[in-house]
């Protein structure tokens, strides 16, 4: 849920912010930890998805384990999982990088939809299941896995 006193990095904050190597296209979503834009990365010539934590969230969490957690998540190689590529603090806002998925996320398809076959939510839940498992499994929980955080892309979840 959005706080609204809580500063949110605008479009045009992000571009100077990132200026360096990413070019910020748009803004794909904002909720109460953060905002995340699409952006092309230039040095590598791909599309990302840019997840800056408001700066009270970046305060509380701090640099140090921030980068810790964000260097352990890059470790997690799954199919189920979206890769983090990159992370770091730019304009005085703590951040991580990850590949661009084409896709909604499952929160905004129930909401069109109104709900899904069985046969595809159960495919759905294997897919998430196995990313937490693998994710689990080298100690690392998710904390906080709800329709808004679990991205479809085709016929699978990420």
């Amino acid at each position: 849920m959005t706080q609204p006193d809580t500063p949110r990095l605008t479009v045009e904050d992000a571009v100077a912010a990132f200026s360096d190597r990413y070019r910020i296209e748009d803004i794909l979503g904002a909720g109460g930890m953060a905002t995340v834009f699409s952006a092309r990365d230039d040095k590598l010539g791909r599309k990302v998805a840019i997840k800056v934590l408001h700066p009270d969230l970046g305060a509380t969490v701090g640099i140090e384990r921030f980068m810790r957690e964000t260097e352990i998540t890059a470790g997690l190689n799954h199919p189920h999982i979206v890769p983090v590529l990159d992370r770091g603090e730019a304009g005085g806002h703590l951040y991580f990088v990850m590949s661009l998925i084409e896709g909604e996320t499952l929160g905004k398809v129930l909401r069109r939809d109104g709900g899904m076959d069985p046969n595809q939510v159960l495919r759905l839940l294997r897919d998430i299941v196995d990313g937490l498992e693998h994710a689990h499994s080298l100690g690392v929980v998710h904390r906080d896995i709800k329709p808004e955080n679990v991205l479809l892309s085709g016929r699978h979840a990420m």
